[in-house]
């Protein structure tokens, strides 16, 4: 397969064949075949949970040069900058900053203060999807650190597929993988990781919409804990709606 310039229907029929092929073999596969496919045109995005640091880990074994960037809300945990400063060290590599075009200042003047708690898809449509959208715009491909296991609403994730919301090829290396194969894969190969992992987050987001997940509870039971809603939009589309 040719690089792909512009997608076409072949194309996405090729993708899909190329996905199934990738369920027989390791995350490993599924990135040096987009890395070299789309040499200079495919980055990593990064948020430094269990999942994207151990991809991290895995591109800079394979091609060192490939761009990692983070959608920097302005509403992180400190322990994930804290996180960031450890892989850019550990990794030499200089993770890209992705913001809004609304400072959280200028989004509460138009928008009303802590909008997160009123209007949580409103927010992350101006924090994190339209950021992601401008930013994938220079680009052909992108990895993501999504598995199936995750939530219902990532149930049938490829391991390659063509992304419609962003209209790019998107490559989800890990999407067969367990948490236990994260871990393992972290363990074994020391790779640094959020503290907040250890304290109960097994999903971390922005802090004013993340929270502990406690024993028993879904693994993305900590996000938006209030709304009916999963997801941020960046990879499927969503609405959400206050819990009952």
């Amino acid at each position: 397969m040719d690089v792909i310039q512009s997608i076409t229907e072949i194309d996405r029929t090729e993708l899909q064949r190329l996905s199934q092929e990738f369920e027989h073999g390791t995350p490993q596969q599924v990135l040096r075949w987009g890395i070299e496919q789309f040499r200079g045109g495919i980055t990593l995005a990064c948020s430094f949970g269990a999942e994207d640091v151990a991809l991290v880990d895995m591109i800079a074994r394979i091609d060192p040069s490939v761009p990692v960037f983070y959608l920097d809300t302005e509403y992180l945990f400190p322990e994930t900058f804290e996180v960031r400063d450890r892989i850019a060290a550990r990794y030499g590599i200089r993770p890209v900053a992705v913001r809004p075009l609304l400072s959280v200042e200028e989004q509460a003047a138009l928008h009303g203060a802590d909008l997160f708690g009123r209007q949580p898809d409103l927010c992350c449509k101006i924090r994190k999807v339209e950021p992601l959208r401008r930013h994938l715009g220079s680009f052909q491909a992108w990895i993501a650190g999504i598995r199936r296991d995750q939530a219902p609403t990532r149930a049938n994730a490829p391991l390659a597929e063509w992304d419609k919301i962003f209209n790019l090829v998107k490559l989800n290396p890990l999407a067969k993988w367990k948490r236990e194969d994260v871990w393992a894969y972290i363990r074994a190969h020391d790779v640094p990781y959020n503290v907040l992992h250890d304290r109960n987050y097994p999903s971390i987001g922005c802090l004013p919409c993340t929270r502990p997940v406690l024993p028993g509870e879904d693994p993305r039971a900590g996000r938006w804990a209030n709304f009916a809603k999963k997801e941020c939009g960046l990879h499927t589309e969503n609405g959400s709606t206050p819990a009952s």
